[in-house]
């Protein structure tokens, strides 16, 4: 049962980087193709975004799953970097840059604080209710 709770709380962190992603690159696109904005010069911003994004992934997970959000919200992004690195490998025959690895390092670490977050704000809701 508690791997059930854990697959399913992995499962909505996963959506939400994806949802997350896809609308935050709508939005950029949008904005480089209406305005002078070049792809370098908002590079931090979109890796900013992606943090934030994994990050709430994370949170969403480790409130899903209820326990252990350090290791729920580590599989969320163990999850999101192996979807990629699939994608990558088998769309376009490439693997993970030394670049690529680090964020994906730094994703994983940032969504182990968002799990370990997202458990306490579930936990304390449930005991003022």
């Amino acid at each position: 049962m508690e791997s059930k709770r854990w697959g399913s709380a992995i499962l909505h962190g996963v959506i939400a980087i994806f949802i997350i992603a896809l609308i935050v690159s709508f939005l950029f696109s949008v904005l480089l193709k209406l305005t002078s904005l070049t792809e370098d010069s908002i590079q931090w911003l979109v890796i900013s975004c992606s943090f934030i994004s994994v990050f709430i992934g994370g949170f969403i997970a480790g409130g899903k799953g209820k326990e252990k959000g350090w290791l729920i919200g580590g599989l969320t992004a163990l999850t999101y970097t192996g979807i990629i690195l699939l994608f990558q490998f088998l769309g376009y025959g490439t693997s993970l840059s030394s670049k690529q690895w680090l964020y994906h390092g730094g994703f994983l670490l940032i969504a182990m604080l968002g799990g370990i977050l997202g458990v306490n704000v579930s936990t304390s809701k449930r005991q003022t209710s």
